[in-house]
């Protein structure tokens, strides 16, 4: 990343699904081991909308909305509970050929929709970037109860209070981008999500059990340079 990035996430659906430990080593690079939680790695599809994305120090109407879906885990190095992401999904052709070249960020072009009607979320998206596995996700999302503090909540917690994330580059190199935010608010969730095929692109069975939901309505994040993991 050439300069640290301000922007918002926005209308965000956390899909979380419990995965075998063994599983999801075998999916990771080098360097980075599961992190697990009653035993469980976790893997999780996330919809959402970027909101002001500009560099650090620019004002937001300067910024560009940039609607996202990714597929990541949770890992850990020296210590540091973080996230990896397996694949992004995103809107914006500049944006996601700039995020390849300076955040190293698995990013694909795709044509995404989002909507909201009635408290409810509607999002699309289709991969339509050459040369990749196709990856389609369709599916209405929404609150289902009272606000709740991530951190007051040990599952949660696990799952999205997470200030780190890693990428592998083209060379190889495993490099890691630092975020800062407060802390989430979230909500428990349901959703009807009628296609998913984002798993079996990035090499994954549907697990067998349901998934848990939360919603967030967002926050604001500002993240660094991408750096090179020693």
């Amino acid at each position: 990343m050439v300069l640290p990035l301000e922007m918002g996430w926005r209308h965000l659906l956390f899909e979380n699904w419990r995965v075998e430990p063994s599983v999801m080593d075998a999916h990771l690079p080098d360097g980075l081991s599961p992190d697990t939680h009653d035993g469980s790695a976790w893997l999780s599809v996330v919809p959402f909308t970027n909101v002001a994305v500009r560099p650090k120090g620019l004002p937001a109407s300067l910024g560009v909305r940039l609607p996202e879906l990714n597929l990541r885990t949770y890992v850990t190095r020296d210590g540091v509970p973080s996230v990896y992401f397996f694949s992004l999904d995103a809107q914006g052709v500049t944006s996601v050929i700039a995020a390849r070249l300076f955040q190293h960020l698995p990013y694909y072009y795709a044509r995404i929709s989002l909507s909201g009607t009635d408290g409810r979320v509607r999002f699309r998206s289709r991969r339509r970037h050459p040369g990749a596995r196709p990856a389609a996700y369709e599916g209405t999302y929404w609150p289902t109860g009272d606000p709740f503090s991530a951190p007051d909540d040990p599952l949660a917690e696990f799952l999205v209070e997470r200030y780190r994330f890693y990428t592998e580059a083209p060379d190889g190199s495993l490099r890691y981008t630092d975020v800062g935010h407060d802390p989430w608010t979230l909500y428990p969730a349901d959703a009807d999500v009628e296609t998913n095929t984002l798993l079996s692109a990035n090499g994954f069975a549907r697990p067998d059990a349901d998934p848990v939901y939360h919603y967030s309505p967002g926050l604001d994040v500002v993240a660094s340079r991408s750096k090179r993991a020693e």
